[in-house]
Formats: C-alpha cells, structure tokens, sequence
C-alpha cells in the first residue's frame, strides 16, 4: 500500500511539475507549483515522516508560493502571456529534459532495481529535532540569518519611495 500512495503522490507531482514549466501564465505556474510541492509531501506522508510532510506544506506550499504571489503583486509584473519572450526553443528542451529523465530514471532502476518503497524510522520530529539542533546546528543558523536578511530586503523593497 506504500508503494503504491507513494507511486500515486509522485505521478502528481511529475504532471505537476511538467504543468508548472509549460504554463503560460505566472500565477497558473504558482497554483500548479501548489499541487506539485504537494504532492511532495505526499511523497513524505505515505513514507511516514509526517514531520517532513508538514514542514514542506508549512514552508514550501505556505511561505514560498505566498511569497511568488506577492512579489508578483508588489512589482505589478504582467501576468498575461507574453509572446516576445517565448523562444522557439521548446522542442529542443523537451528533448534534452526527455533525455535526462531516461538518464535518471535508469539511473535510479539501477541503482535500487525491485525493491519496494519501505517508511522511514527517522521521520519523526524528534530525529528530525536532534539531527538538526545536534550536527547541523551551524548551516540551519546561517539559513535563519539568510531569511532574515531576505525578510528585511523585502520590506525596504516595499517601504521605497515611488520616484515622481
């Protein structure tokens, strides 16, 4: 039943995904962006580690997609198709991105041929805790300081005068 939810979760976020990169509207590509970071989560649900699932929603769903939307409200970007900026060279990048999946997929059948997708022990939030706050304590404060500098950059970017 795991290999299959996880199977179900992962075609999601593969069409997702593939609807997110071709679709012609920004805010159509965020709310497929949703489904997709979604689906991930599902991904995470059906191996058990419900405190990753949640921290992807949480992050992911709730605070990157926001912040896509908001930018785009707080830059007035056009949300209409643009045609000037399609290049014509979508066929070749479909080819090479058909070719890197083959890659990586054969990559990965490979590597773990027939084994059945099995829950992890270590998705709960204690061993995420101790892992973090134990031997990754120095990257996840740089992290914090990194999103703070963002948050402060985003709220002088909102506070500047409009020039007449």
């Amino acid at each position: 039943m795991t290999t299959v939810l996880f199977s179900i979760a992962g075609v999601v976020a593969i069409g997702a995904a593939v609807l997110v990169v071709t679709s012609r509207r920004i805010v159509h590509a965020a709310l497929w962006l949703v489904l997709a970071l979604g689906a991930v989560a599902g991904c995470f649900g059906a191996l058990q580690a419900e405190f990753v699932a949640l921290v992807q929603i949480l992050v992911y769903v709730g605070a990157i997609v926001v912040l896509v939307l908001f930018a785009l409200m707080l830059t007035k970007a056009p949300t209409n198709p643009l045609p000037e900026l399609t290049t014509g060279r979508s066929p070749f990048a479909a080819v090479v991105a058909l070719v890197l999946a083959v890659l990586l997929g054969s990559g990965v059948v490979l590597a773990f041929g027939n084994e059945k997708v099995k829950p992890v022990a270590d998705g709960s939030a204690r061993a995420v805790g101790t892992q973090v706050f134990k031997n990754w304590v120095l990257p996840f404060e740089v992290l914090s300081v990194l999103l703070l500098a963002a948050l402060i950059g985003a709220i002088a970017l909102s506070q500047r005068k409009k020039e007449d």
